[in-house]
């Protein structure tokens, strides 16, 4: 940190005086970023879901994949696992209920669409039967709302 951060610290006479801006100003010209656009595109605060929706990452303090929760039904039509980092980095998958309960934990979605599916589908039709349950949601329309009337 004694030479990355210097240049930013003339000038202080002490770490109080440091702004948490100047602090990002200096990871972001260490991770040889042209602008903190370019951060927030490597790794985003949120995740845009296909039908629009934009959930909060939780990053934690654990230093394993980010988290995404998510209800399932937003992810329809997804053949492509999220990631970060340029696709680097898989995002944990929690995918919820309609009632925002956890239903399953991936990182894998398209093993997850061809495998166990069919046995979270069959769990969730009987409880939540007025949400569409696509047989394949890989390639199924992406929706927040329950079936029509």
């Amino acid at each position: 940190a004694g030479q990355w951060l210097a240049p930013w610290l003339a000038g202080l006479t002490s770490f109080r005086g440091l702004s948490a801006d100047a602090v990002c100003d200096a990871l972001i010209a260490r991770a040889g970023l042209s602008s903190p656009r370019e951060l927030d595109r490597l790794l985003p605060e949120y995740f845009e879901a296909p039908t629009g929706t934009r959930v909060r990452l939780d990053y934690g303090s654990t230093g394993q994949a980010p988290v995404l929760r998510i209800r399932v039904q937003e992810l329809f039509g997804t053949a492509r696992h999220p990631a970060i980092l340029d696709g680097a980095v898989p995002l944990t998958v929690e995918l919820l209920s309609p009632a925002m309960r956890p239903i399953q934990r991936t990182t894998d979605l398209p093993a997850f669409w061809s495998g166990s599916w069919r046995d979270v589908r069959a769990d969730m039709r009987g409880r939540y039967p007025r949400h569409e349950w696509p047989e394949d949601p890989a390639n199924a329309a992406p929706t927040r709302r329950t079936k029509p009337r």
